[in-house]
């Protein structure tokens, strides 16, 4: 009996369950939550991250500039930082490796093994005359075959286990193709610096500006290249979590003699900034701007491109901005260095912070508001607060609220049932649309001037839209379209003046011009032709899929109406210079067949003539007087072949031309829009002559 106690024991601890842990109730600051979900703001992997952190740099640079009207001067550098030189950064000592069992690019000697077979042929191959190199390949080649049947019955077994596992529903370890391909631990590093002509930041609030997620100047109601205050602060994070290392920030302001200097890290748990050395420098130089400086982790080899498909992309949004684009390495052969000039001195005027209008609120925006309003009562709340909301209209909505509502009633005072109220109503009532006045698109003129220099096109054709609304806001569509330059449909998007490079197939632009443009209409072949779609879309709300500001959807049934007759309206332009073109060539067409047969037709006519005038002379047939005296000159030689062929051509000529303003008559003024003309009347008296026409009378003055 003693002996079986301790295996009863243990038999009834095996079934004994396990208590579940209580729920503790714990808290995240949103420096964490972005930290753990850094995908959120387009930070998804390192090579994403440094594209992602330079184009937060590039805009918040741009919009400082902008905000103080000044042509802006960008200097982007990334330098590529090896692991022995970012060890010393750090204050790492390199260390040789021990156990070589231990990296995840450590290769077995039977892995090693048909490496150096195959090397010993190769080598073999070269050295080796043909006879001895017959020989020895069949013996090499039976054994790389052996090699590869072991490998592939290795890898079979493997994916045969992996099958197993999943079937039983147990975790599956993904199987690596290659060990010697690059592992996690094996990072690459870059330091990111952007350098701009801005606004500055003022001293005191550098801090927050970099070290307090969801802090920001950009929450207004305006258009803005940011929004949502991650930008910068994710780069920070990014650095906290790949590098360790703080960031670098450098800023002064118009008129003042000093830079503020700021180190600094956040504090992810609380949301707050870790200063390690705040200070005000000399500023001899009398500059104003921001310098921000960072060190993450980056994969520059498969995110180049991006990087400098974003630069020329913001290049061609910004021909007012000149770009200096730098990547710096130990192999010099990597070195880039690129210069996005200044093509033009036009700015696009500033935009400026509007209302909310009514349609757009919610309760909780309703209540802020509230809070935060200087008028006494609702009347002047209804007034000031919102857009389009005027004395008489604000007059008839109270009255419509109900008889607890008065014009003069503290605003203050109003209960959440009232606020309800008043969001019902809004909802409810018709307003007029907000304006465009708020919103600075890029202009026709920059976006023809962009098209031009990124595809050199045969024709280009721009449309500005005017200002629509969805969900209260106003928007305004740019699109251009250009045929010839590069090969394929090229399509190239913009939001408040940013480049979106990423999810093209879900975004409104793309879908529209693949599927909803009928582009043989506009006597454009889809296949065949070489287009180019430019679309940019401003508005104080970009309804962006995901905070990473990656692509706009296609659910918002106004933009997607506008986008497509924006494009459209292009096309029409467009087809207007097809068929001119299309004239120009048919009319050459026309006249080369012509003039190809000048020669033989005047040979032909002045032998018949020759033949004529010799019959008349001998006065084998007679001719009336006008056609003698033809046949009397061609007889004297006065009309000669030449004399033929110059009347020919000038006749081909003539008809060509009368042929050519037919056809346009008939084809080309029904493409084109008519337009009323109004000549304004002289003051004063004096003489006057009247041309009349079946359509018009064209008095003119002398």
């Amino acid at each position: 009996m003693e002996s079986e106690s301790p295996i009863e024991t243990k038999k009834g601890k095996s079934k004994t369950p396990k208590k579940a842990k209580e729920s503790i109730l714990k808290q995240k600051s949103p420096a964490e939550f972005f930290a753990e979900n850094k995908n959120i703001a387009g930070f998804d992997n390192p090579g994403k991250c440094l594209y992602t952190t330079v184009r937060e740099f590039v805009e918040n640079a741009l919009d400082s500039a902008e905000s103080i009207s000044e042509l802006p001067v960008i200097e982007i550098t990334i330098e590529e930082i090896i692991k022995s030189k970012f060890n010393s950064m750090i204050g790492l000592v390199d260390r040789e490796r021990i156990d070589e069992a231990l990296y995840d690019d450590y290769e077995t000697a039977k892995a090693r093994e048909g490496t150096s077979d195959f090397a010993y042929v190769l080598e073999f191959y070269v050295l080796s005359s043909l006879d001895v190199l017959k020989c020895h390949l069949t013996l090499s080649c039976s054994n790389l075959f052996s090699l590869v049947q072991k490998r592939l019955a290795k890898e079979a077994r493997a994916q045969e286990i992996q099958a197993k596992n999943a079937s039983l529903g147990k975790k599956v370890k993904e199987h690596t193709v290659s060990k010697g391909a690059k592992g996690r631990g094996e990072a690459s590093f870059y330091r990111v610096t952007c350098k701009d002509n801005g606004r500055g930041m003022p001293h005191d609030d550098i801090p927050n500006m970099f070290g307090r997620v969801l802090s920001g100047t950009k929450y207004g109601l305006k258009q803005t290249r940011g929004k949502f205050g991650l930008g910068a602060k994710m780069a920070l994070i990014w650095s906290k979590m790949s590098t360790g290392l703080p960031i670098d920030i450098s800023s002064s302001m118009r008129g003042q003699n000093y830079i503020s200097f700021c180190r600094l890290d956040i504090d992810i748990h609380r949301n707050i900034p870790h200063i390690h050395l705040h200070e005000k420098r000399d500023n001899k130089d009398k500059w104003h701007g921001a310098e921000i400086q960072v060190v993450i982790e980056g994969n520059w080899t498969t995110y180049r491109s991006k990087i400098l498909h974003y630069m020329r992309q913001m290049a061609v949004i910004t021909p007012y901005a000149q770009f200096l684009f730098k990547f710096v390495s130990d192999t010099p052969d990597k070195n880039i260095t690129i210069k996005f000039a200044r093509r033009t001195d036009a700015v696009p005027p500033v935009p400026v912070e509007t209302k909310h209008h009514p349609s757009s609120v919610d309760i909780l925006l309703i209540k802020r508001l509230i809070a935060e309003t200087s008028k006494p009562n609702l009347l002047q709340f209804l007034q000031h607060e919102f857009v389009n909301i005027g004395k008489p209209l604000a007059e008839r909505l109270i009255g419509e609220m109900g008889p607890e509502f008065s014009p003069k009633m503290a605003v203050k005072s109003l209960t959440d049932q009232q606020i309800v109220r008043i969001h019902q109503l809004f909802r409810q009532a018709k307003f007029d649309d907000p304006s465009g006045d708020c919103l600075s698109p890029a202009g026709e003129y920059n976006l023809r001037l962009g098209i031009i220099k990124e595809l050199h096109p045969d024709m280009v054709a721009t449309y500005s839209g005017s200002a629509q609304v969805f969900e209260g806001h106003p928007f305004i569509v740019e699109a251009g379209v250009s045929v010839g330059g590069k090969d394929g449909l090229n399509i190239f998007r913009f939001a408040n003046r940013i480049p979106l490079l990423f999810e093209q197939g879900g975004d409104v632009v793309t879908r529209t011009a693949l599927k909803r443009i009928s582009w043989n209409n506009y006597k454009i072949n889809q296949t065949q032709d070489k287009i180019g779609v430019f679309v940019s879309i401003v508005s104080t709300k970009i309804p962006f899929k995901g905070t990473g500001k990656e692509y706009i959807g296609d659910d918002i049934s106004e933009i997607a109406s506008a986008v497509k007759s924006a494009i459209q309206q292009c096309c029409i332009q467009l087809k207007s210079k097809i068929v001119k073109k299309m004239q120009a060539r048919e009319q050459q067409e026309r006249k080369r067949n012509l003039s190809k047969y000048i020669p033989d037709a005047t040979n032909a006519v002045y032998d018949v003539l020759k033949e004529m005038a010799r019959s008349h002379v001998s006065k084998k047939k007679r001719y009336e007087e006008g056609d003698a005296d033809i046949l009397r000159k061609v007889s004297d030689h006065s009309i000669t072949n030449e004399t033929l062929k110059e009347k020919l051509t000038e006749h081909v000529e003539k008809v060509d031309y009368q042929m050519a303003l037919e056809y346009a008559t008939q084809t080309g003024v029904r493409e084109e829009p008519s337009e009323d003309i109004y000549l304004q009347s002289l003051d004063g008296k004096g003489n006057l002559f009247d041309f009349h026409s079946p359509i018009f009378v064209f008095r003119l003055f002398l």
